[in-house]
């Protein structure tokens, strides 16, 4: 019998980046990096990915662990927040260096809460702790500018989804979608005149807004669709690099490329999977995850089976061999899922 059980995660390179307070930002190599401090965004990351590990089917040795860390991760979102919003930038004397961080910190922050908020197989006190945190802050996504931004914070009052979020939720949605509604042409059915960062995070937010009643699921198609269009080449998973990005008739840039990109994808064909049960969308969702171990422009894994670490990026000159927390915690996602 086939076991849908995937390899045993590697956990070592996460041990060594959390310290007693949250996932450390950098990484010189393989070493932690103190110096740069930590971030919530990157210890929101780490709360998904401590949930998913938690949560794993058949693994039951390591969930005293796996619930520490989730904790502690938690913990670090409970003191990142401030009058209903995040900070995120904290220095290794645990002192936060800004009073408000990003607006994509806060809906990242918003999207690990709700995640953890809604996921019935964590012990109650955790469900607990990550809605305490959500009634503090998730009203004031409504006052969100960035559509990224909505779009993250849309994804985890999906996951939440009690009565009081829906017209948030569904002022988020629509908003996003007004966007695609404007700036979409023929050529080019997008929410904007740019192909940036984490561009999946909005088809998928949109795709799992189906909840909330309406009918997002065209729209979150339609743009995944044209997304695809642009990273799928020649069997591979190549994103939109980060060095000039990819302008409206314009071409894409070829590098840097960065783990979270393969992640952010892959989580949003999988969920285009489960919406309309096309294996398109589960063997591209199947590309992504191979980007980590090799299947990608450079020809090269990017996890360090040394450390347990996954390499920073890949770029016009080789690998960036810094082992950095959202590239730790994306490999793991992506495996996860």
């Amino acid at each position: 019998m086939k076991s849908n059980i995937v390899a045993q995660p590697d956990t070592r390179h996460l041990l060594r980046m959390t310290d007693s307070t949250g996932i450390f930002q950098h990484a010189v190599g393989g070493i932690p990096d103190p110096v740069e401090g930590y971030t919530s965004d990157d210890n929101a990351r780490a709360l998904i990915t401590a949930v998913l590990l938690y949560c794993r089917p058949g693994d039951n040795n390591g969930k005293g662990l796996y619930e520490n860390l989730i904790v502690r991760y938690l913990s670090f979102l409970r003191f990142a927040e401030n009058n209903g919003w995040f900070r995120n930038f904290m220095g290794y004397d645990r002192n936060f260096l800004e009073k408000k961080g990003s607006e994509d910190s806060f809906g990242r922050c918003i999207l690990a809460l709700g995640y953890t908020a809604g996921e019935k197989r964590l012990p109650e006190y955790i469900r607990e702790g990550a809605e305490f945190i959500l009634r503090e802050t998730f009203r004031s996504s409504q006052k969100l500018t960035f559509l990224k931004s909505k779009a993250y914070a849309l994804a985890g009052l999906s996951f939440w989804n009690i009565s009081d979020t829906k017209r948030t939720a569904e002022l988020l949605a629509d908003s996003i979608e007004a966007s695609f509604t404007v700036n979409h042409t023929a050529d080019w059915p997008w929410f904007e005149n740019e192909l940036t960062y984490c561009s999946g995070i909005m088809p998928f937010a949109l795709l799992r807004a189906r909840i909330f009643g309406k009918d997002y699921e065209k729209t979150g198609l339609e743009s995944l669709e044209f997304l695809s269009s642009v990273v799928f080449r020649n069997g591979i998973f190549k994103p939109v690099g980060c060095n000039g990005w990819l302008k409206k008739g314009g071409t894409p840039a070829m590098y840097d490329e960065q783990p979270v990109e393969a992640c952010n994808m892959q989580i949003a064909c999988r969920e285009a999977f489960l919406v309309t049960g096309r294996q398109l969308w589960n063997d591209r969702a199947a590309v992504c995850r191979s980007w980590y171990t090799g299947n990608n422009s450079a020809g090269i894994s990017v996890i360090d089976a040394e450390t347990g670490g996954c390499m920073d990026g890949i770029e016009q000159n080789g690998i960036n061999r810094n082992q950095g927390a959202e590239s730790l915690v994306c490999s793991l996602i992506s495996q996860l899922i």
